[in-house]
């Protein structure tokens, strides 16, 4: 079978229990390689299989606890320090269920509150409330002290 006949033969599904390459896990979340290398660093609870030539092998657990981090960072806001100490004080299972939750609506930039404010809203009203909360984060910031995430 030559290479254009391969290319034309569909894939078959994995069962859900096998374990997939990097490239694999990479397509299935939409994440490029080297971030998943990256999050090995920050996140020791993802320990992929690593084989000769250092490829890697993600048991199912590891790509769904990657979901849940890239769910964590990437929709629910937070830094990757914050979902360390979710991950601490929770752990990974109970972090799954806090990414499950509806999300909670996304805090505007602060650099360019214009771009996301919704077609026909009050532009003056919009700043003024964002003059507030700015003035509401720094009073609670001066109060607990500096975030860490």
């Amino acid at each position: 079978m030559g290479a254009l006949e391969r290319a034309t033969v569909p894939r078959l599904q994995k069962s859900a229990s096998a374990f997939r390459t990097i490239s694999e896990v990479s397509a299935e979340l939409d994440v490029p390689q080297h971030v998943l290398r990256f999050w090995e660093t920050k996140f020791t609870q993802v320990r992929p299989l690593k084989r000769g030539g250092g490829r890697r092998y993600y048991r199912p657990e590891d790509v769904e606890l990657l979901s849940r981090i890239r769910e964590l960072l990437y929709r629910d806001g937070y830094t990757i320090k914050g979902v360390q100490r979710l991950f601490r004080s929770e752990g990974t299972k109970a972090a799954g269920a806090v990414a499950s939750r509806p999300a909670l609506a996304a805090v505007p930039s602060v650099a360019d509150p214009v771009a996301q404010a919704p077609a026909g809203a009050d532009l003056t009203a919009l700043q003024a409330a964002l003059r507030d909360l700015v003035e509401i984060r720094d009073l609670l910031n001066g109060a607990l002290g500096p975030r860490e995430d």
